[in-house]
């Protein structure tokens, strides 16, 4: 199995489909570049990513559906050691375009072959919402220390499917309730630039589920609605866009 191929599907896998919202994905390579795109189905999180080198072989627009469906021949101990993957391509309208993986272990006798969706079907079912001209006014970095005082105030509030986020005195402020409830809150980033004149609030569990992906993470908010995570996994970038609840 082609190393960076195999590295490749299963980043993708794990920045995608363990987060648990994210069932399909958008394709659109080149020998340029490839770029990942999807939507949560409630709409709550738009992923756009680059990898930083094209994946050879996967050149056109498609989709990958059934991610669970990779993930289980991605962990399969048949394709673990010397199996092969191959980009299937079909000539469709005149054109080689990809059509699916085939997977087969070592020996040729366990194979498994998995379909891509045509552009026609992933451009009727990924109507991704392209998000322009934000204005970031807080940047930064987290530490492992904030990402976990964020688990255990959602732990202790586990009845709130969202938090406010404000600044206080040069902090970035994560707040659970209000006054007529159990409420809690904590300083997640000490000493940031820029301010936010309204309170937003954002879904807890699916904040957390992307602080949680390996790489390195950095966090932007606008103080017109919108968070970005973006997470560096070494071999691409992820960015997820959350648009703010008002309060």
């Amino acid at each position: 199995m082609e190393t960076f191929m195999k590295d490749f599907l299963q980043d993708l896998v794990t920045h995608t489909h363990s987060l648990g919202f994210i069932p399909l994905v958008k394709i659109i390579s080149s020998d340029k570049e490839t770029m990942v795109e999807s939507i949560a189905d409630d709409r709550s999180v738009v992923l756009s990513a680059k990898t930083h080198s094209p994946v050879a072989d996967l050149d056109g627009t498609f989709g990958m559906p059934n991610l669970n469906k990779l993930d289980i021949h991605l962990r399969c101990p048949e394709y673990k050691d010397n199996a092969k993957i191959n980009v299937v391509k079909q000539n469709r309208n005149n054109e080689v375009v990809p059509t699916g993986l085939h997977f087969e272990n070592a020996t040729g006798d366990f194979e498994n072959d998995y379909r891509f969706m045509s552009m026609e079907i992933i451009n009727d079912r990924l109507k991704t919402a392209k998000l322009k001209n934000i204005n970031w006014d807080i940047e930064f970095e987290p530490n492992l220390g904030s990402v976990n005082r964020l688990k255990f105030q959602a732990q202790a509030h586990s009845e709130e499917e969202t938090f406010q986020v404000k600044t206080e005195n040069g902090n970035l402020v994560f707040q659970f309730g209000d006054a007529s409830t159990h409420a809690g809150s904590f300083v997640f980033q000490q000493g940031i630039t820029g301010k936010l004149k309204q309170v937003w609030a954002w879904p807890v569990s699916k904040v957390q589920s992307i602080l949680n992906l390996p790489g390195d993470i950095s966090i932007k908010i606008s103080d017109g609605g919108a968070m970005q995570i973006t997470v560096d996994s070494g071999i691409a970038e992820y960015n997820y866009i959350l648009p703010a609840y008002s309060k």
